[in-house]
C-alpha cells in the first residue's frame, strides 16, 4: 500500500530527499503542520509549499492497482520539483523528458538514461546529440525532418511515431494541433524512418493534458493499432511498444480512464505478445501533493467587499489559471487574527476579490470567493497546486517564483 514502511524507507533514501527533513503526520495534522511553520517564520512571512510524499505514494499505489500494464514515464515538466522527482523514481517511475535540462534533472537523481524517454517530438538538433552521449535511447517523432536530425546525431536511438489522436477528450490543454502524424502520414513517415536505417520501435500518442472524456483513449488505442497494421503492411520489423500519453487526473474520473484504456489494450491489442505499454502522466501524481501557503500582504474593505493581496499570484505559481486553465480555490489560516480559531469555522463570510503581489491588474487570483474577514499578516491556502503551477512561474516584478521554500511531510492515510 502507498504509506507502507516500505515506501516510506525507500523515499526517505531517495536523492532530492535524503538529509532533508521529513515529518510524519496524519492527513488531518496538515493545517496544524502549516500553523506551526507560520509561527516559526515570524520575521519571514514569504509564501511556501508542503509536498506530501506519502500522498504521492498513495497515488503510485493506486496507479499501480488500477493499470497495472501501464508503466508509469512522469512528464517532468509538471513538477520537476527535485524531492518529487526523487520520490517518483524509488517508487519505481519512469520519466518523461522534453528537453536537456529535464534529462540532467532525472540523470542527476541517479536514474538510469533507460528509464527515461525523450517525448518531445520536435528537438533541438544540440539535445538530440546529448540525449546520444548520455544514453536516452528512445525518442519521438512526428515528421520527416526529426527522422533526419535522429539519423545525423542518434541513429541507433529507437523511435515511437506519435500519432495525431482522433479526439482530444475535452482536454484542459489540447495537444493535437501542434503534435502528431495525420493518418494518410503515418505510412510515409514509417516508410522514411525504414529508408534512413532507424528502428521504430511503436507508437505513441497524447489525448491532451487533463482530459475528461474517457472514450478518448479507447479511439486514440484504436488508431495506434492501424499504426502497428500499417508497419506490418510495409514489411518493418514487428513494433513492441505502445505509449499511451497522458491526460489522466487523480478524481473519481480516472477509474473511468483506467477501465477504458483496458478495455481498448484488451481489444486491440489483446494478441500482441510481449507489448510493452507506457503512459506519461504527469498532473496526476503532482497535482494533490502540494498545498500552497499564501501570505496576506495588504486589504481593502469596500463595503460588503473584501479585497486582499497575496504574495503569490498570476506571474508565480498562479499562472495555471492562465496557461492551464485551473481553478483554484482556497481557506483561510487566521494565524495572526484569530489564533483561537484560524481557520475561521462558523465565522461570517464576505464577497472577496485575492490578488496576485505584482502591479499588474491581471494579477487576480479570484473574485467573488466567499472569506471570512482577514488581516494583513493572515494567510490563505490553497490545495492541489502541484501541476503546472511553480514550474512555469516567473520573476516578474522582482517576485520569484524559484524562490519558494518547498516543506516535507509524509501523511498516514490512517
Amino acid at each position: 500500500m502507498g504509506s507502507s514502511p516500505k515506501n516510506l524507507q525507500a523515499i526517505m533514501g531517495a536523492p532530492g530527499v535524503r538529509g532533508k527533513r521529513v515529518t510524519t503526520l496524519s492527513k488531518a495534522g496538515l493545517i496544524d503542520f502549516m500553523q506551526s511553520i507560520v509561527f516559526s517564520k515570524q520575521d519571514s512571512r514569504e509564501p511556501f509549499y508542503l509536498l506530501d510524499l506519502g500522498a504521492v505514494a498513495g497515488l503510485v499505489d493506486r496507479w499501480t492497482r488500477a493499470l497495472p500494464m501501464v508503466r508509469p514515464y512522469y512528464a517532468v515538466k509538471c513538477n520537476p520539483n527535485p524531492a518529487f522527482l526523487g520520490t517518483m523514481a524509488a517508487l519505481g517511475s519512469g520519466f518523461d523528458c522534453a528537453s536537456r535540462a529535464e534529462i540532467e534533472s532525472v540523470l542527476a537523481l541517479g536514474v538510469s538514461p533507460d528509464r527515461i524517454i525523450f517525448a518531445n517530438p520536435c528537438k533541438a538538433e544540440s539535445h538530440i546529440r546529448y540525449g546520444a552521449t548520455v544514453g536516452v535511447n528512445l525518442t519521438t517523432f512526428d515528421s520527416s525532418d526529426e527522422i533526419e536530425k535522429i539519423r545525423k546525431w542518434h541513429p541507433k536511438c529507437a523511435l515511437l511515431i506519435r500519432i495525431k489522436a482522433p479526439d482530444d477528450g475535452g482536454a484542459r490543454c489540447p495537444l493535437g494541433p501542434k503534435y502528431g502524424a495525420l493518418p494518410e502520414e503515418v505510412a510515409p513517415l514509417l516508410q522514411a524512418a525504414q529508408s534512413a536505417g532507424l528502428a521504430v520501435a511503436g507508437v505513441s500518442f497524447h489525448i491532451g493534458s487533463g482530459a475528461t472524456n474517457s472514450r478518448a483513449y479507447q479511439r486514440a488505442i484504436a488508431a495506434a493499432k492501424t499504426a502497428f497494421e500499417t508497419a506490418t503492411r510495409l514489411g518493418m520489423p514487428r513494433m513492441r511498444v505502445l505509449n499511451i500519453g497522458g491526460g489522466f487526473m487523480a478524481d473519481p474520473q480516472f477509474n473511468e480512464a483506467a477501465s477504458a484504456v483496458k478495455a481498448a489494450l484488451k481489444s486491440y491489442f489483446g494478441n500482441e505478445p510481449g507489448l510493452t505499454v507506457m503512459g506519461e502522466p504527469g498532473r496526476f501524481f503532482a497535482e494533490s501533493a502540494f498545498t500552497l501557503a499564501t501570505n496576506i500582504i495588504g486589504k481593502r474593505v469596500r463595503g460588503e467587499l473584501r479585497e486582499y493581496w497575496i504574495n503569490d499570484g498570476i506571474y508565480g505559481s498562479m499562472n495555471c489559471i492562465l496557461y492551464d486553465h485551473a481553478t483554484v480555490t482556497c481557506t483561510p489560516l487566521a494565524c495572526t487574527s484569530n489564533r483561537a480559531n484560524p481557520t475561521c469555522k462558523g465565522a461570517r463570510t464576505y464577497r472577496s476579490t485575492v490578488f496576485g503581489p505584482t502591479c499588474d491588474a491581471l494579477d487576480t487570483v479570484l473574485t467573488g470567493h466567499q472569506l471570512p474577514e482577514l488581516q494583513v499578516n493572515d494567510w490563505l491556502v490553497f490545495p492541489s497546486m502541484g501541476a503546472y503551477t511553480a514550474a512555469a512561474g516567473s520573476n516578474f516584478n522582482g517576485f520569484s517564483t524559484s524562490a519558494i521554500l518547498t516543506h516535507l511531510v509524509y501523511s498516514n492515510p490512517s
